[in-house]
């Protein structure tokens, strides 16, 4: 499979992207794994992000109804149009980039070898999209998927932001050796699923403004970060954390999901107190 990236590389006077990020899957046993993980069924229609050389986008256009493939290089398109668009009639080929591209108004599935740079913009933008995908499963870094599935008393940013929207888990971890060019780090299958943006019955704005005062400086107690992020007395913190039964001296990682929840509903009579 190496030979013939290159080979197809060399004919259309293209290389590797470093600053895109691509690094090519060559490994079909990967591949079965992040197509069965997808759940695809044959009235599906799957988005794809950064799809390459198509190799990813021929074994998805196989069994769904309809293949988005949003791709930035006009150079893969060149190499798109040879590879995948001749022979399957299902596949829509974007020259667009992602973080500005408008998301389906149907029912789809986000299914992706995406460029690590991408991860955490891409998530945050689709999880928050007013129509979210039903499903997403993405190759990403080892260790940023390893934070968006963490538990107390290891929870990250990362993970209560992703968290509160859907489920996340670990399918597969993949070898480095995997891709070509080979990245300096292994990766990870990660699916997202459960995913329900528009029942949130807080104010997500509050949410975030809270999450991210309490992360502000993780190595500190809760009270303290979140008395300076938010102006608000330290007292007065102290008081509106016991009262959700939180000690205002636990670090933020150790709080769960259902904490930050509890917080966001009772942030306003905490703060409009007297």
């Amino acid at each position: 499979m190496k030979k013939e990236l290159k080979d197809l590389l060399k004919k259309h006077d293209a290389k590797p992207s470093r600053g895109l990020g691509q690094n090519f899957l060559i490994n079909k046993g990967v591949l079965s794994t992040i197509v069965k993980a997808s759940e695809i069924k044959k009235d599906d229609l799957i988005l794809e992000v950064g799809p390459g050389m198509g190799i990813l986008t021929k074994e998805l256009s196989a069994l769904a109804k309809k293949v988005i493939s949003v791709e930035k290089d006009r150079k893969m398109i060149e190499i798109l149009e040879e590879t995948v668009l001749k022979e399957n009639d299902n596949v829509e080929v974007l020259n667009e980039d992602i973080l500005k591209y408008q998301p389906p108004s149907q029912k789809y599935k986000i299914v992706a070898n995406i460029p690590y740079y991408l991860t955490s913009p891409l998530i945050r933008k689709f999880l928050e999209a007013e129509n979210p995908p039903s499903l997403m499963v993405l190759m990403i870094q080892k260790e940023v998927a390893q934070r968006i599935c963490s538990k107390p008393p290891q929870m990250s940013l990362l993970a209560v932001s992703v968290q509160v929207y859907a489920k996340p888990e670990i399918i597969s971890y993949v070898k480095k050796g995997s891709f070509w060019p080979s990245p300096k780090i292994d990766s990870a299958i990660i699916k997202i699923s459960d995913i329900k943006n528009n029942n949130l019955d807080f104010d997500k704005n509050t949410f975030f403004k809270i999450l991210k005062a309490g992360f502000s400086q993780p190595r500190k107690q809760l009270g303290n970060n979140l008395s300076t992020s938010l102006k608000i007395e330290r007292e007065k913190i102290n008081q509106w954390l016991l009262k959700n039964n939180i000690d205002p001296k636990q670090r933020s990682e150790t709080l769960n999901l259902f904490n930050w929840k509890d917080l966001a509903k009772s942030y306003n009579l905490m703060a409009n107190s007297k």
